[in-house]
C-alpha cells in the first residue's frame, strides 16, 4: 500500500497554524495544540493500521514556512511486522528561515523477519531550529524476539542552504552481523539518536549538560559530539525504550533555556 501525508504550516499574528494538509489511508493527522495562544503548533501523526505491513510505502512531507514552529508527535510505537519483501518510508522536510521543528517519534519495534528501509531528507534555511530523534528497539523483547528482524536501515541527510552538512546511516542486519557483539551494541538492546541544530545554540554548554545528565544513569552508555554546523549529535545505548524516549524529550526541552540559546563570546570577560 502506498500511503501519503503532507503538511504545510503558516504564520498568522505570531501563531503557527496548519495551512494545508493531505493524507491517504492509513495516515491521519490531528491538531492537538492545547494552548492556541501560545504560538507553536502541535500535530499528532496517526495511523489506522496496526503497523507497517509487507509492501507498504509510506511518504511524508513537511513544509514549514518562515518563523513557524511545529512539534510533530506520533501516536504509538511503530511496529514493523513480519515480511517477505519489505517496506519503506521516505520523509522530506523543507524549513524556511527561522522555522522550528521538533520530531521525537515513538520507538520502532521490528518484528521477526521484518525488512524496513527509511530515508529522511531535511532542507534548512538560515536561523532554523531542528530537533530530530530516533529510537530503535531490538524487537518484541518480552516475546523472545531479540534482533530477529532481517534488515533495518535509516538514512538521514540534512542540508543547510543546499549544502549537505549531516548524513547519518543506521544499518542493522542481525543475520549478517550480531548486533549484540563487541563493536556493535555492546550487549545493549535499544539505541536512540538525537540531532539538535540551531545557530543560536550554546553547544559547549549543552554538551556539558548532556554528559552530566546521562552520566547519572548506570544502565546507559552514550556519545555526544558537536556538529560541523552549530549543533550536537547524540547516540545512547540502553535496554528500555521508554527510558530512552524520556531522555531525548528532556534533553530536547532544554533548548528553551535562555543560557542555551545564547552563544558565549569567547572574548567576554
Amino acid at each position: 500500500m502506498i500511503a501519503k501525508l503532507s503538511v504545510k504550516t503558516a504564520l498568522r499574528e505570531g501563531k503557527t497554524y496548519l495551512k494545508e494538509s493531505y493524507f491517504s489511508p492509513p495516515f491521519k493527522i490531528a491538531d492537538i495544540t492545547e494552548d492556541k495562544q501560545a504560538g507553536p503548533l502541535h500535530l499528532m501523526l496517526m495511523s489506522s493500521s496496526p503497523g507497517v505491513l509487507d509492501g507498504d510505502e509510506l511518504q511524508i512531507q513537511l513544509e514549514l514556512s518562515e518563523k513557524t514552529t511545529l512539534f510533530l508527535h506520533t501516536q504509538s510505537y511503530q511496529r514493523v511486522f513480519t515480511m517477505n519483501n519489505g517496506a519503506c518510508q521516505t520523509m522530506k522536510v523543507f524549513m524556511e528561515s527561522g522555522a522550528s521543528l521538533t520530531y521525537l517519534p515513538s520507538p520502532v519495534v521490528p518484528y521477526e523477519n521484518a525488512i524496513f528501509v527509511a530515508g529522511n531528507q531535511i532542507y534548512l534555511r538560515k536561523n532554523c531550529h531542528l530537533v530530530w530523534g530516533e529510537i530503535l528497539t531490538c524487537g518484541r523483547k518480552l516475546n523472545g524476539e531479540i534482533f530477529r528482524f532481517s534488515k533495518y536501515r535509516n538514512v538521514t541527510e540534512i542540508f543547510l542552504n543546499g549544502q549537505l552538512i549531516i548524513r547519518e546511516n543506521l544499518l542493522l542486519q542481525p543475520r549478517l552481523i550480531d548486533p549484540s557483539g563487541m563493536g556493535q551494541m555492546e550487549g545493549f538492546t535499544h539505541q536512540a539518536s538525537l540531532i539538535m541544530l540551531d545557530e543560536k545554540l550554546n553547544t559547549a554548554l549543552l554538551t556539558e549538560q548532556i554528559v552530566a545528565f546521562l552520566s547519572s544513569f548506570h544502565d546507559l552508555i552514550f556519545g555526544v559530539t558537536e556538529a560541523h554546523e552549530n549543533g550536537i549529535m547524540l547516540r545512547i545505548l540502553g535496554n528500555k525504550a521508554e527510558q530512552l524516549h524520556d531522555c531525548l524529550k528532556k534533553i530536547a526541552g532544554w533548548h528553551s533555556l535562555p543560557e542555551l540559546n545564547l552563544k558565549q563570546n569567547a572574548d567576554a570577560s
